[in-house]
C-alpha cells in the first residue's frame, strides 16, 4: 500500500493536493498505465505546464494518511514506508545520477545494493529516484547519503514527511525493482523501528512529540543549556537530601577534584534521585552544584544514559553487572563458570553470525561444524586468515599493525572443538605443504650430521623458514624459528591447550612475553652468552595462534592477570551440548568445502601494503563509546578496561572476514587463476575493494563479534582480574603493602580529607550499603596503624601515602 492522490479533473483551477488515499501496488499499476496519464505528460512537454498541477501524485513515505488528508498533523506513522525519493531537478546531472544510481545498486560493496527501488523521468524529463532509507537513517539522512554517494545536490524540499512527487507513467520508468513496493516483513519493520526508538525517535524517524518539533536537528542540549530552566528549591532540597543519603555535603560536591566529579553524580543518582525530580531539572540543580562538570560532555551523556535506563518499578538497571550476573557470571561456589548452564547470549552471538551473508570460506567454515559454533570457529580460524595475509597491514586508531590475533576456544570435553581442527588444517594446508618441503630438508640434515659426528667438517644446520610451528617446543628453539620465517607470521595451532600448560610450566612466562610481543608485532630479542646458545633479533615478532582446550586449561595457560596477556586472547565458548541429541547427520568438512576455502586461502598471501578503513574505524569507536558510558555508570572498571583491546582485536577479525568477500568477488568475477592475476598485476586493487567492502553487514558483524570477545573475556575472567588488580602483590614497593577495600579507599582520598569525603569514597569502592558505624572504624583504624592523624580542624590529614 502506499498513499496516492488520483483526484485529476481537467480543472486547473481545482486544487486536491491534500487528498492522499491508499492503494495497493496493483491499483498503482493501473494508474500508471493509464492512457490519459501519457497523453498528459506528452502535453506537458509540449508547452501546457498547467496540466503539471493535474498529474497524480505519490506520496512516497506513507501508506496512509487520517481521513486521507495529506498533512504533517494527520501522518500515521505506523504506516511509514522506510522508502524515500530522491528528486534530482538539474537536467545537466540527470543522466549522471540515473547511471552512477545503476551502479551503485548493482554493486556488491556499496551501502546501497539493491536500495534503489525505482526510476523514472519527470514531467519535465527529469528525474525521480525512489530508494529503501538504510536501517536507523531518517529521510533526511538517507536523501543526504544518497546524494553524496551519486554526486547531485542535496534538495531540502524533499524530505519533508508529507511531501509528494508528481506520477508520469510506465512509459517513464528507467528502472524498476521487483521490490518497489514490496512490503517489508513485520520482523524487518520491528528492527527499523527498534532502530529509531534507540535513537530517541518515533517509530517512523521523526522526533517524538514530547520532544521538539524540529526534524532530525543534531541534539546539542548540554547541562549549561538546561541550566537556563532555573533550578527550583524543590529540586535543590530533594537532591541535597539524596546526596546526605549517599554521604556528601552538597555544597561541597564541586571542589573536590575532577576525578570525584563522576563519582559524586553517580553517588546521588544511585539512591533514587529519579523518582523525585525530571531529567531537564536534574540539569538544572547539576549546573547549581557542580557548575564545573555540568560543562563537560560526559555529564550530559551520563544523566541521559541513567533516565534511559531508569525503571520506576525497578530503579537504575545496572545493564552491564546485571547481565553478566544473570547469565555469563553463573559461578559455583568455588568462584568457576557454571558452562553447564545454557547461555541464551552465547546462542544469540551465534546465531548472529551464522545468519550473515558470510564470504567464501567463513561460510563454508560455519557450515562444516555448524550454526551453533559459527562465533568458535570464526575465532579460531582469523588467525589463520591474519597469518596468510601476511602482508596486510591495518590502520586502528592510526597505529599501523598487521592482522596478529591469538585465540582460544573453551569448552568442556565433547563439547565440538575437535571439529575445528580439520577446518584450520583446510586454511593452512598450502604452508603445511611447504613445510613438509622444509622438514624433508631438516631430516636430511640431522641424518648427515649424525653421520658425521666424529668428523671435522660438519654440515652446516640450514636455517628453514618453517611458518607452522608446534607448540610442544622449548624456548629457545621456538625462538629460533620464529626468526626464520623470513618476516612473515608464524601460526600455531593445538588442540589441546594443556600441551602448552605443560611444555611451558615452568617458563610460561616466557610465553606470555612472546604472545604479547606478536600481538603488538613489536621487537624481540633473546641473547645468550653462549657462542653455542640461540640468539635471536627479530625486528616484528609476527606469530598468530589458536588454542582449544577446557575453561581449566585456559586458566593454566592464563594465570596472571595484570600483565596484558589476558586481554590479548580473542576468546571463545563453544555450546553447551550436555543434553544436546547426536545428529543424525554429523557435521564433517567436505571435499567441496574444503577446495573453497583453499582458493581463498590461495590468494590472502597476494595481498600486500597498509590500508585505512574508516566506517570499520568509526564503527570500533562508535562501540567504544557505547560501552565506556555503560561502564562509567556501573563504575565498572574491570570492563572498562577490557574494551580497549576487545576494539582492536575485533576491527582485525573483521578486517579478515572482509579480506575473504575481497578474494570471493574475485573468484566470481575471474575465476581462481584469472583473480591470482589480477592481484598480481594491480597490487593496489584489493586495497580499493577492502574499501568498499565495508558494508553494513560487515559493520554488523563487527558488533557482534565486539560483543561476544568482551562478554566471554568477563565471563572467565571477571572476578580474578578485579581481585588482581586488588591484590597486595599488584602494587609492589613502598613501606606498606596494599592489601584490600580500604587500602584502595585510603589512595583515593586527598592527604587532607574530611569524614563526608572519607564516607564518599567508602560507597565508592564498597558500595551505597556501608553503614557509617564501619567507617568510623576504618578511621579509627587507620589512626592506630600511623597512616592518619586527627586535626583540631575536624578533619583528618594522611602521615605517610
Amino acid at each position: 500500500m502506499i498513499a496516492i492522490n488520483t483526484k485529476h479533473t481537467g480543472d486547473p483551477g481545482r486544487d486536491h493536493r491534500g487528498y492522499a488515499e491508499s492503494m495497493t501496488s496493483e491499483q498503482v499499476d493501473s494508474l500508471l498505465s493509464e492512457d490519459w496519464l501519457r497523453k498528459m505528460v506528452a502535453d506537458i512537454r509540449n508547452g501546457d505546464e498547467k496540466k503539471k498541477d493535474l498529474l497524480p501524485y505519490i506520496c512516497p513515505h506513507y501508506a496512509a494518511f487520517r481521513n486521507n488528508h495529506r498533512a504533517q498533523a494527520d501522518i500515521m506513522p505506523e504506516t511509514f514506508s522506510f522508502m524515500t525519493c530522491v528528486d534530482v531537478d538539474d537536467k545537466e546531472l540527470v543522466e549522471k545520477a540515473i547511471q552512477r544510481a545503476m551502479e551503485v545498486n548493482g554493486d556488491a560493496y556499496s551501502d546501497w545494493q539493491d536500495q534503489v527501488l525505482r526510476i523514472e523521468y519527470s514531467a519535465r524529463k527529469k528525474v525521480h529516484i525512489y530508494i529503501r532509507i538504510p536501517k536507523g537513517m531518517t529521510i533526511e539522512e538517507a536523501q543526504q547519503a544518497f546524494c553524496k554517494e551519486i554526486a547531485v545536490p542535496f534538495d531540502e524540499s524533499c524530505i519533508t514527511p508529507e511531501r509528494f512527487i508528481y506520477l508520469t507513467g510506465r512509459d517513464e520508468e528507467v528502472y524498476r525493482s521487483p521490490h518497489w513496493l514490496e512490503p517489508l516483513s513485520e520482523e524487518e519493520i520491528a528492527e527499523r523501528r527498534e532502530a529509531y526508538l534507540q535513537r530517541g525517535l518515533d517509530v517512523d524517524g521523526r522526533k517524538l512529540h514530547k520532544q521538539a518539533s524540529q526534524e532530525n536537528k543534531k541534539r546539542t542540549s548540554s547541562v549549561a543549556e538546561t541550566s537556563n530552566i532555573k533550578a527550583s528549591a524543590a529540586s535543590l532540597a530533594a537532591f541535597d537530601l539524596c546526596a546526605q543519603q549517599a554521604g556528601l555535603n552538597a555544597a561541597s560536591m564541586d571542589v573536590w577534584g575532577e576525578h570525584n566529579w563522576h563519582s559524586n553524580l553517580m553517588a546521588v543518582l544511585s539512591v533514587g534521585v529519579a523518582k523525585l525530580m525530571s531529567r531537564q531539572q536534574l540539569g538544572a540543580v547539576v549546573a547549581e552544584r557542580l557548575p564545573n562538570y555540568s560543562q563537560t560532555e560526559d555529564c550530559q551523556k551520563l544523566i541521559d544514559y541513567f533516565y534511559d535506563k531508569y525503571d520506576a518499578d525497578k530503579g537504575f538497571m545496572n545493564a552491564s553487572l546485571r547481565e553478566i550476573n544473570a547469565k555469563a557470571q553463573k559461578r559455583d561456589d568455588g568462584g568457576n563458570p557454571m558452562l553447564e548452564v545454557e547461555d541464551e547470549q552465547l546462542s544469540a552471538f551465534n546465531a548472529q553470525l551464522s545468519t550473515r551473508k558470510m564470504p567464501q570460506g567463513i561460510r563454508d567454515s560455519i557450515d562444516a561444524v555448524g550454526p551453533q559454533m559459527a562465533m568458535p570457529i570464526v575465532t579460531a580460524i582469523c588467525p589463520c586468515i591474519g597469518a596468510l595475509a601476511t602482508g596486510v597491514v591495518l590502520d586502528v586508531h592510526g597505529r599501523k599493525k598487521g592482522l596478529n590475533l591469538i585465540a582460544y576456544i573453551a569448552g568442556d570435553y565433547s563439547s565440538g572443538k575437535g571439529d575445528i581442527d580439520p577446518v584450520v588444517e583446510a586454511w593452512m594446508s598450502e604452508v603445511q605443504a611447504l613445510d613438509e618441503m622444509y622438514t624433508n630438508q631438516e631430516k636430511e640434515w640431522r641424518k648427515k650430521k649424525l653421520a658425521s659426528i666424529n668428523k671435522k667438517d660438519q654440515p652446516e644446520e640450514p636455517m628453514l623458514p618453517i611458518r607452522n610451528l608446534t607448540l610442544n617446543n622449548t624456548v629457545a628453539n621456538l625462538a629460533q624459528q620464529l626468526a626464520n620465517t623470513e618476516g612473515k607470521h608464524a601460526y600455531s595451532f593445538t588442540p589441546e591447550a594443556d600441551t602448552v600448560a605443560q611444555k611451558w610450566k615452568s617458563s610460561m612466562s616466557d610465553f606470555s612475553v612472546m604472545l604479547r610481543q606478536s600481538y603488538d608485532g613489536s621487537k624481540y630479542e633473546r641473547r645468550a652468552k653462549s657462542v653455542d646458545a640461540v640468539n635471536v633479533y627479530i625486528k616484528h615478532l609476527l606469530w598468530n595462534v589458536t588454542m582449544c582446550g577446557t575453561p581449566d586449561a585456559l586458566y593454566r595457560v592464563v594465570n596472571n592477570y595484570t600483565d596484558g596477556f589476558q586481554s590479548r586472547i580473542a576468546i571463545a565458548r563453544t555450546p553447551d551440548n550436555t543434553f544436546t541429541p547426536l545428529d543424525e547427520k554429523p557435521r564433517v568438512l567436505t571435499e567441496r568445502q574444503t577446495e573453497r576455502i583453499q582458493q581463498i586461502a590461495h590468494l590472502l598471501p597476494l595481498m600486500y601494503g597498509e590500508v585505512v578503513l574508516p566506517k570499520l574505524e568509526a564503527r570500533g569507536r562508535d562501540w567504544l563509546e557505547r560501552i565506556r558510558l555503560e561502564t562509567m555508570m556501573n563504575d565498572d572498571r574491570v570492563r572498562a578496561r577490557q574494551r580497549m583491546r576487545v576494539c582492536v582485536t575485533a576491527q582485525r577479525m573483521t578486517c579478515c572476514l572482509m579480506l575473504c568477500k575481497v578474494c570471493e568477488t574475485l573468484i566470481q568475477k575471474h575465476g581462481l587463476n584469472g583473480a591470482e592475476t589480477k592481484l598480481k598485476q594491480q597490487p593496489n586493487l584489493w586495497k580499493e575493494m577492502l574499501l568498499k567492502a565495508q558494508t553494513p553487514q560487515m559493520l554488523e558483524i563487527y558488533d557482534v563479534i565486539a560483543d561476544s570477545l568482551l562478554e566471554n573475556a568477563l565471563f572467565f575472567f571477571y572476578d580474578r582480574i578485579k581481585n588482581a588488580f586488588m591484590s597486595r602483590d599488584y602494587a609492589g614497593g613502598g613501606e606498606r603493602k596494599r592489601t584490600g577495600r580500604n587500602d584502595s579507599i585510603y589512595e583515593r582520598l586527598d592527604v587532607q580529607f574530611t569524614f563526608e569525603q572519607a564516607t564518599q569514597q567508602t560507597y565508592a569502592v564498597k558500595g551505597a550499603e556501608t553503614s557509617r558505624n564501619s567507617i568510623q572504624q576504618m578511621l579509627k583504624n587507620w589512626r592506630k596503624q600511623g597512616l592518619v592523624e586527627f586535626m583540631d580542624s575536624g578533619n583528618y590529614r594522611k602521615i605517610t601515602s
